[in-house]
């Protein structure tokens, strides 16, 4: 090699190992805050180097986003270059070895950005879950020749989410893979071809809808972290777009545009992660167009009414963190103040009246003067009521059908009592309804989808013994098609019965529920119980129907208790605001009034009971094992609060404006009296009460119970010697979305039951070491 070769060579080493240099000094995480309109939002670019090859991820912990993947990630000359191109989002910034000085691009907007080193973690504490070995030693626990496994129960059907494209030509379902992956697919009803539409790949689909007849819809976030995207496809699977493409956003489909095919209206957290606001978008473009600015995120607009045309008629507006404004089109391009209410106060648009040639008549939902929620047809132009639609004495109506076909006609209303009932109102639906419930007795049928021209109507049929069934029906020729059985391998006939109750408190309210038994029960034997509080709490109320949880208890002898308790939803404003401030308090004692209700039926066995739920279940999980200690044999918190303080500092951008009405449901920590309350009801600050065993279950990126509110409870029993199997999963948010998960979940959670309902035993004690 002669010398200026030589020398060339040595130059391109110097120079390339200089670069090596260079990319290995600055790979790590990098940590900053945007200041958007007087928020702070945290970002960490994670920066690897691959032999010299730089990539990189983007967190935005805020918004429970991790490891979303960049596209460009470039170092030349000390000015670092990250793109993530599909989300229009760029950071250019020049590093001086100690920090990033730079810019960060989004959406046409530009933010100055310095990023300081920090360590990449993971969140929660990680030392504390449990190991798979010992899960799977739980599961192993589950011993017995059951005719039914979990995956009976857990396993995604074969086929799920049929739907008609508007003008009946394809029906669309969701598909499960030999991998477990759901995929979009859209069949040909004339030939029977079918074509894959949507690929399910990492993540999951979270939802999806036709928006006219050649493109559909559907949803995805990442990893549970409940930032959805909406986006698009071709239903031969061509020109797919993500309509919604900003990271760290939040999208909500808000309307499907009956007169417009090629629009739809979305509503995003775009411009301020506190606050939604309506964009109509180009669903073949991707083209966005906002639609009226939420622009005072202390007095939020909270939710918009759009007509069938996408013009917008009426916004509610919160003001001072509690009160509402409902503001209405003035037919100058502007709104003005039409109703003051409470946040309490039930006053919503279900549908305009296009029925009549007054463009201000509406159906309207309403309590404002009844206990039990109404529906009536209210001008707001003249701002009176025009005639009352439907009131139920007991339960508050929610729902209405109208015909576009019949001139907007209205079909039915719907409310739901011990069952879902549909009350017919037109007469062409009086007659499909007694049609249909003569084909199927003694089930619940649900009217899923139609036709634009009405001709053919989608059928869910389902009971408590039958998880669900798909028929088409076609209305002229009076014919029921069958198209798909949900889970054919659950026969109805080994199902157990759910039977709806009702019970008297100890401080005399009525209180609903359901108690589902195995036969064993039936035959007179007390068996054991699980008590499943349902979440929310507030506004949530368990159901009568097909429940796999109860189902799968009930295959392993075991009955299942629903109670209802005050600040369920459904039973009218007065029950509902009697468990305001009465969380873990009253609404426990509901609970534990409906176990003694049970228990004096004969049915269950008051030795045997164990305590189950999620979300707000998971708190009454945690909260029944420290206010009464003795009455359960177990319990199981999945995504549950542990801690009501650490619960409300945790809430994501997107609750905070509804921070205050939350304290006005729980509890406020700045009222002295009430904040007492919250130290006795949060659960971690008695965990020396827990004496019965406990399994912990939790997903990492869960946005609404941070992991932190698990990891506290955990943390607290091991430090005082009492194992506690935790499971946690690292793709997973607020439940469990994933099939493989949720299969895992219950197998554990089996054993668990197993291990300390069928034999009493001492509580075990944590190994150190």
């Amino acid at each position: 090699m002669n010398t200026i070769k030589k020398q060339a060579v040595i130059v391109l080493f110097c120079m390339l190992s200089a670069f090596s240099l260079a990319a290995q000094d600055i790979a790590g995480s990098w940590k900053g805050n945007l200041e958007v309109q007087g928020t702070e939002l945290p970002l960490i670019f994670n920066i690897t180097n691959a032999s010299g090859e730089l990539s990189s991820t983007m967190d935005s912990p805020t918004q429970g986003a991790t490891g979303i993947p960049m596209d460009v990630t470039t170092l030349s000359d000390k000015e670092l270059t990250i793109e993530f191109k599909q989300g229009g989002i760029k950071y250019v910034g020049v590093w001086d070895n100690a920090n990033i000085n730079g810019t960060f691009y989004q959406g046409g907007m530009e933010f100055p950005l310095m990023l300081m080193k920090t360590e990449k973690t993971i969140p929660g504490n990680p030392a504390l879950v449990s190991s798979e070995a010992d899960l799977q030693q739980l599961q192993a626990l589950d011993k017995g020749d059951y005719k039914y496994s979990v995956e009976d129960y857990f396993a995604r059907p074969k086929a799920s989410s049929f739907r008609f494209s508007p003008d009946g030509k394809y029906m669309s379902y969701m598909e499960k893979d030999a991998k477990g992956k759901r995929h979009v697919m859209v069949k040909n009803v004339a030939t029977g071809d079918v074509k894959m539409a949507v690929e399910e790949k990492e993540e999951l689909i979270r939802g999806y809808a036709w928006l006219n007849n050649n493109r559909l819809a559907y949803l995805m976030d990442k990893g549970g972290d409940e930032n959805y995207h909406v986006y698009a496809a071709n239903l031969d699977g061509s020109n797919t777009m993500d309509l919604t493409p900003f990271e760290g956003v939040k999208a909500e489909f808000s309307n499907l545009l009956k007169e417009d095919k090629n629009h739809i209206i979305v509503s995003m957290n775009k411009n301020n992660p506190q606050v939604f606001e309506p964009f109509k978008v180009n669903i073949e473009t991707g083209a966005l167009e906002q639609l009226f600015k939420n622009e005072d995120p202390q007095n939020p607009i909270m939710g918009y009414d759009f007509d069938k045309d996408g013009n917008l008629k009426g916004y509610a507006k919160m003001v001072n963190g509690v009160d509402m404004q409902y503001y209405y089109a003035d037919g100058n391009g502007g709104y003005t103040l039409f109703k003051e209410l409470n946040w309490k106060d039930t006053f919503s648009v279900l549908a305009f009246d296009y029925a009549t040639d007054n463009p201000d008549d509406a159906y309207v939902l309403t309590n404002l003067e009844s206990d039990k929620t109404k529906i009536i047809k209210f001008d707001f132009k003249t701002g009176k009521t025009l005639e009352e639609v439907y009131q139920h004495p007991d339960y508050d109506v929610s729902n209405l059908s109208i015909s576009k076909k019949r001139g907007y006609e209205l079909d039915y209303v719907a409310y739901e009592g011990d069952k879902y009932q549909l009350v017919p109102i037109s007469t062409s639906f009086k007659k499909l309804h007694k049609r249909i419930a003569q084909k199927f007795p003694n089930q619940q049928f649900y009217l899923t989808d139609a036709t634009e021209d009405e001709n053919q109507v989608l059928l869910y049929i389902t009971s408590d013994k039958l998880y669900g069934e798909y028929y088409s029906y076609d209305v002229a020729k009076d014919e029921f098609t069958f198209l798909f059985d949900l889970m054919p391998q659950l026969k109805e006939e080994d199902m157990a019965e759910m039977r709806p109750i009702t019970f008297k408190s100890r401080d005399g309210k009525t209180i609903h529920g359901y108690i589902t038994l195995p036969k064993a029960a039936l035959e007179g034997q007390k068996v054991p119980v699980i008590v499943n509080p349902h979440g929310g709490p507030q506004g949530i109320r368990d159901s009568w129907g097909f429940n796999p949880e109860a189902q799968l208890f009930a295959s392993r002898g075991y009955a299942t208790l629903q109670v209802n308790f005050r600040i369920s939803g459904g039973y009218g404003r007065e029950f509902l605001e009697s468990g305001f401030k009465q969380i873990g308090r009253k609404a426990m004692d509901d609970v534990e009034d409906g176990l003694q209700y049970v228990v004096d039926q004969g049915w269950v066995d008051k030795d045997k009971a164990a305590i189950y739920g999620g979300s707000h279940g998971g708190y009454a999980v945690l909260r029944g094992l420290t206010k009464t200690p003795d009455l359960y044999a177990c319990g199981v918190d999945y995504v549950g609060v542990s801690n009501l303080f650490t619960f409300m500092d945790s809430f994501p951008e997107y609750w905070k404006p509804y921070l205050e009405i939350v304290q006005e449901i729980w509890y406020d920590p700045n009222v002295p009296e009430e904040k007492k309350i919250m130290e006795e009801v949060s659960p971690v600050n008695h965990i020396d009460k827990i004496k019965k065993p406990l399994f912990v279950v939790q997903g990492a990126n869960d946005p609404r119970v941070n992991i932190n509110e698990s990891d506290q409870i955990v943390e607290g029993l091991r430090a005082k010697g009492q194992a506690v199997p935790y499971m946690v999963k690292y793709d997973e948010g607020h439940g469990f979305g994933k099939e493989e998960n949720r299969i895992e979940l219950y197998k554990a959670m089996m054993g668990f039951f197993a291990e300390h309902l069928n034999t009493q035993q001492p509580i075990k004690k944590a190994v150190k070491g």
